[in-house]
């Protein structure tokens, strides 16, 4: 099977799964906004995307042109329907160096069409932005603490973050992660691979291994690469629809004390130190 074969045939198999789960709500272990006019919903998402220089405009329009169709196709609306309450809250954020995140919509219920159309537009007319170097591990830090008073009540909170680099800036991005699983958190992971990288570039070959390895974690944890273009809102509707659907599993997280890691997760400090010199890093 194609590689478009197998997206279509996952996101099928999740709007159907959303349905047999709609029943099946995860355990609320870790719910944090219990106050009592916190609503109650399915799932509160992070939408935590990447806006650093790496992004070129095409790239930065096709992320956010992903999420905008993503949240407005037939699919999204028919597993959001499927869940327990059918309603979820998302929040919208985009992130580049260390302190550099800006949220572009706050906390936003969806439970239906029109919801879900007023959400894609307010996402779709916010204006375009780059900036400085790549820290996911800011990003998570960010992230984390927006669930403390959303105003909602999730079966299920997830950080859903996309870009098309390494952690280069900012702590670590493992202990970050770590300290956002500890939360009972989700973290599932976006990586954008359409450069392919050259000699003396702070691209890595393998950022999907690296998003599995040292940046996702929690119950059902996945990630969803994207390698070419004309796949890209594709996928963010598989992801999307995944996120919703709130397929269950075992915590995922790749220690990255293994033995034998497949990838450092040091390895965007060190381009970054090899390129520019010293950054202040830590990698003990």
């Amino acid at each position: 099977m194609g590689r478009r074969g197998l997206y279509l045939a996952i996101a099928g198999a999740v709007t159907a799964a959303a349905f047999a789960l709609a029943a099946v709500a995860a355990p609320a272990r870790h719910f944090v906004d219990n106050s009592p006019t916190a609503i109650a919903v399915d799932v509160e998402l992070v939408i935590a995307v990447d806006v650093s220089y790496s992004m070129d405009p095409d790239e930065q329009a096709l992320q956010r042109e992903g999420y905008v169709m993503a949240l407005t196709s037939r699919e999204f609306l028919r597993a959001l329907r499927a869940g327990a309450n059918g309603k979820i809250a998302v929040t919208y954020f985009e992130w580049a160096g260390q302190n550099d995140q800006k949220i572009i919509m706050p906390w936003r219920l969806i439970d239906g069409p029109e919801a879900a159309d007023a959400v894609a537009a307010e996402i779709a007319r916010a204006p375009y932005r780059r900036a400085s170097r790549t820290s996911i591990s800011g990003a998570l830090r960010f992230a984390k603490p927006l669930f403390d008073a959303s105003g909602f009540r999730g079966l299920r909170r997830v950080i859903d973050v996309s870009g098309d680099g390494a952690n280069n800036a900012g702590p670590l991005v493992v202990p970050a992660r770590d300290d956002v699983l500890a939360a009972g958190i989700t973290i599932n992971g976006l990586p954008i691979m359409l450069k392919r990288p050259t000699p003396g570039s702070m691209d890595i070959e393998d950022l999907d291994i690296y998003y599995e390895d040292c940046v996702i974690g929690g119950a059902g944890a996945f990630v969803v690469p994207i390698r070419e273009r004309e796949r890209f809102i594709e996928a963010t509707r598989t992801k999307l629809l995944l996120e919703i659907a709130g397929r269950q599993g075992e915590p995922r997280v790749v220690p990255a004390s293994a033995q034998e890691p497949r990838i450092s997760c040091t390895i965007g400090e060190k381009r970054w130190q090899d390129r520019w010199g010293s950054g202040g890093f830590n990698f003990q």
